[in-house]
């Protein structure tokens, strides 16, 4: 184990002293921590198991508010009493910058220094890397100078690794918000681009100072960055390209974020699904539903097939289709009826998207044994108007002679594990509602509650009447 107890020993004079009030305190002064919470899992942070969920409920309780000796002895036995796999999700939830417990994210170096102490525990620089950009954004620099100082110490003798950790160190910065954090890393990474023969080292530290620019905010700096590659004679990757037009695109620069698209064609980079759907999500965060049908039009041109995460990004920026999902009593129940209801951006938009292999590869099975949908990955929008779709679609198959009926059909709609409050899946209770309403012979599975089933007969007879 590289991490000695020496580190350990020096961490724990930080660990009695508790949160700045700045971290404890919400709106009217009201104390987080001194009410009982609902741990929810915010959307991008790590998802939460159910052991973790009851030890961050049980961090919050009113019985530790103000005693940082009582928390930190709960964390010991916590820690004490888990498997490797559970203390690790809930660090990383703590260390996640989407996380949705910043006052509970205190205390990750407290947890951090328990599972140092572990039996399992081996030494991870990314981890590192993400504690220390974690104490750069609560302004706590001693700690992670102190946690920065032994990571330099672990890993001085061999250069590749050093750089990448600075590399990591830079991007968990950056995705905190922390400019001096990832200022003194990009500073560190500057001095080893200086010195270094190795070509991967140099393009892994331009890499990384492009992406971390673009998360800061900063892409005509980023772009900046891509030019002194070239100088320096390293090929740009694609890699770069996506972060630079993806940072003019949350910004709303649409012309800059265009100009490197084209700039990126010119070079030899194509044009692919990822890449398509940075430019859907600026679009659509910024309401611009008009530019993103020209651009789902334009792929057709680029042969770019559609994805799931195209069906999310395209329908959660559509707001009156969205609108129609707060009342599940009320809401079309076919793609023709719903079109009736969109204006014509969204009409432009749904068309386009219906167009799509999408439903195919949703509906992984169809054999004489079973037809199964997954829903899985879809968020809610996008698993309404697949449900619609593939309505639409089985009852067109049923209605042919030759084909195969399977003996069950399936929709797998989840149980809410991955859920923001975990075991409530609003999938789960759209499709139900979408079930009931049309009569639909299809029941939640007896032996998986994140399915629906029935006959296929039954399910023709259904469709066909």
């Amino acid at each position: 184990m590289m991490m000695t107890s020496t580190c350990s020993i020096t961490l724990q004079r930080f660990l009695l002293t508790p949160p700045p009030r700045s971290l404890r305190r919400q709106g009217r002064g009201q104390e987080l921590r001194t009410v009982p919470m609902e741990v929810r899992c915010k959307s991008g942070a790590v998802p939460l198991m159910k052991q973790s969920h009851k030890f961050l409920s049980s961090l919050s309780s009113p019985a530790l508010a103000g005693d940082p000796s009582a928390t930190n002895r709960h964390i010991k036995k916590f820690v004490a009493a888990s498997p490797k796999s559970v203390s690790l999700n809930v660090l990383s939830h703590l260390l996640s910058p989407h996380t949705s417990l910043p006052h509970l994210s205190f205390f990750a170096l407290s947890l951090y220094s328990e599972i140092t102490e572990a039996s399992w525990f081996d030494w991870n620089p990314k981890l590192i890397a993400d504690l220390v950009a974690l104490l750069n954004k609560q302004e706590r620099f001693n700690e992670s100078e102190t946690l920065l100082s032994t990571a330099a110490s672990n890993l001085k003798s061999n250069e590749r690794d050093f750089a990448l950790f600075l590399c990591n160190l830079a991007e968990s910065n950056s995705k905190q918000g922390s400019a001096q954090g990832f200022n003194q890393a990009c500073v560190r990474l500057r001095e080893i681009i200086q010195r270094t023969s190795s070509v991967y080292i140099k393009t892994q530290a331009y890499k990384c100072m492009v992406s971390g620019l673009c998360n800061m905010d900063q892409p005509t700096d980023a772009e900046s960055v891509i030019e002194e590659m070239r100088v320096k004679k390293l090929k740009p990757g694609v890699f770069e390209y996506k972060s630079v037009l993806y940072g003019y695109g949350r910004l709303g620069l649409f012309d800059d974020m265009n100009r490197v698209v084209n700039m990126m064609e010119a070079e030899g980079h194509r044009v692919d699904t990822v890449c398509s759907n940075m430019v859907l999500s600026s679009y659509g965060a910024h309401d611009a539903l008009s530019q993103m049908g020209s651009w789902l039009k334009k792929l057709k041109d680029f042969n770019v097939p559609l994805s799931l995460r195209t069906y999310n990004t395209v329908l959660n920026s559509c707001p009156t289709f969205t609108s129609l999902l707060k009342d599940l009593n009320s809401c079309p129940l076919s793609v023709s009826e719903l079109l009736t209801f969109l204006n014509e951006d969204e009409v432009t938009l749904v068309r386009e998207l219906t167009r799509s292999s999408v439903l195919d590869e949703a509906m992984v099975e169809w054999s004489s044994l079973e037809g199964k949908l997954d829903l899985h990955g879809m968020h809610l929008s996008s698993s309404y108007l697949i449900m619609m779709q593939w309505m639409d679609e089985i009852k067109v198959r049923f209605s042919e002679e030759e084909c195969v009926v399977p003996a069950e059909i399936v929709v797998v709609s989840g149980s809410g594990k991955h859920s923001s409050v975990r075991g409530e899946s609003p999938v789960k209770a759209l499709v139900k509602k979408i079930m009931v309403r049309t009569g639909s012979p299809m029941r939640i599975d007896r032996k998986n509650v994140g399915c629906f089933i029935a006959k296929g007969k039954t399910v023709k007879e259904w469709l066909c009447q």
